[in-house]
């Protein structure tokens, strides 16, 4: 059985790939607003812990976020919109970096700012960060 049927919590968006970036790179790509520009969506970020700032979503508008764990150049995470989090965990390996990138928060009775459920955003949302990770990959060389 579908362990969300019994669950109002849907899955966390997980996806790890080893980049061939030093930890000081990869950190740089997703602790800075130019870094993380160039991936993923324009911000006015600054890498401070409670620092609240504004991810550009072009169309879906502005979502207002906030830095909630800092580690460099191990981690950060900050909360996206009114129900999200997204962490970036990296971990270094023999001169490349293990980067996860995990979007949580999903919930089966909750919709989303746009009035769409949280179980269809969070599918479509699985299958984008495929590809937003690939932008980093490029990003960083690796």
């Amino acid at each position: 059985m579908d362990k969300s049927e019994n669950n109002p919590n849907i899955p966390d968006i997980r996806k790890t790939l080893v980049l061939n970036a030093p930890i000081e790179k990869v950190w740089e790509a997703v602790a800075t607003a130019d870094g993380i520009a160039a991936w993923f969506m324009p911000s006015d970020f600054k890498p401070e812990l409670g620092y609240e700032f504004t991810l550009h979503a072009g169309p879906f508008g502005d979502s207002p976020c906030k830095v909630t764990e800092l580690e460099p150049p191990a981690l950060l995470a900050f909360t996206w919109g009114k129900d999200w989090t997204l962490r970036f965990e990296l971990k270094e390996r023999d001169g490349k970096t293990e980067f996860t990138l995990i979007h949580s928060g999903w919930d089966a009775e909750q919709v989303t700012e746009f009035n769409e459920s949280h179980r269809v955003v969070r599918d479509r949302m699985d299958n984008g960060w495929s590809g937003i990770v690939e932008k980093l990959r490029a990003h960083v060389g690796g």
